[in-house]
């Protein structure tokens, strides 16, 4: 069994397309396609259902799926023993993160990282969805829950706040609610409740059972502004609302508490690119945990 034939198996199996298997190993479709067959030739197995829109894993697929993960991993840790992989911490690094940590924290200071690390390129996906590190649609993932599936690597980052805010403009025409039952009398601005990817971010029921918004938003990010502009009132980020003169807490004792977490596919523990970013994030965080409590 060639190992390249391999390598591009996990490369589509985690893409679910010859395209984008083929961009992300930088060679054209057809030699995928081929390396492909000549893999599921070679072991006498269809591996992969191919369609006009992509591939599906066979059953076969997926449980070979497993087994050339563990193949990858200990050829990953072979090169690192021998001194041949990440030598000069360089490659690509692909971050997931939800929008307010990425955007708001993450973004403004990637770039001590970069200039630590010339030949490292770094990818920040801030955007509210979840990723499958198995499928390599991030190498380092930042979630509001603890993994709990796949054959990860995972550690607390830090604990955070989030609260209701309104901006003094809003606030200079509708008298600051003195209590819950208050908020039923404003407008507030909220989160797209078909879109929450987790329950961890179904928050609004710890605030009120009646939280009703008439201005939505799947961005946390975009709630700010839209509090900011004098929309109404919103269940913010502390860490993101309090860099806003402009925004004051309401109710500041209805506070509720949130944890980020960082992880990777155990399969690249031993990729120094890997360790240099998610150390990089973990100083980061440790370095200003105040910011977000």
């Amino acid at each position: 069994m060639n190992w390249d034939d391999v390598r591009v198996f996990l490369s589509v199996a985690r893409s679910g397309q010859i395209l984008g298997a083929a961009k992300r190993l930088g060679v054209n479709h057809a030699t995928v396609a081929r390396r492909l067959t000549a893999l599921e030739n070679d072991i006498n197995t269809k591996l992969l259902t191919r369609r006009t829109n992509g591939c599906e894993l066979t059953h076969a697929g997926e449980e070979f799926l497993l087994s050339a993960e563990r193949m990858e991993a200990e050829m990953l840790s072979i090169r690192s023993s021998l001194g041949d992989a990440d030598v000069s911490i360089s490659g690509s690094v692909r971050i997931g993160a939800p929008d307010g940590f990425g955007v708001s924290f993450l973004a403004p200071r990637l770039a001590i990282l970069t200039a630590r690390y010339p030949d490292l390129k770094i990818q920040l996906v801030p955007v509210p969805r979840s990723f499958s590190l198995s499928r390599r649609e991030a190498d380092i993932a930042i979630t509001v829950d603890r993994p709990d599936q796949g054959r990860l690597v995972a550690k607390k980052l830090v604990d955070y706040t989030l609260c209701l805010y309104a901006s003094r403009s809003y606030l200079a025409e509708h008298p600051a609610p003195q209590n819950i039952e208050d908020l039923a009398k404003h407008r507030l601005v909220g989160y797209v409740d078909d879109l929450v990817i987790s329950p961890s971010l179904n928050y609004a029921p710890e605030i009120t059972r009646d939280w009703r918004p008439a201005f939505e938003i799947s961005s946390a990010i975009g709630q700010v502004e839209a509090v900011k502009a004098g929309a109404g009132i919103g269940i913010l980020h502390t860490f993101i609302a309090r860099e806003y003169s402009d925004l004051v807490p309401v109710l500041p004792e209805r506070t509720i508490h949130r944890s980020y977490w960082l992880a990777y596919h155990e399969s690249v523990r031993t990729l120094r690119r890997i360790t240099a970013v998610s150390s990089f994030i973990s100083d980061l965080v440790n370095s200003e945990t105040g910011r977000f409590t």
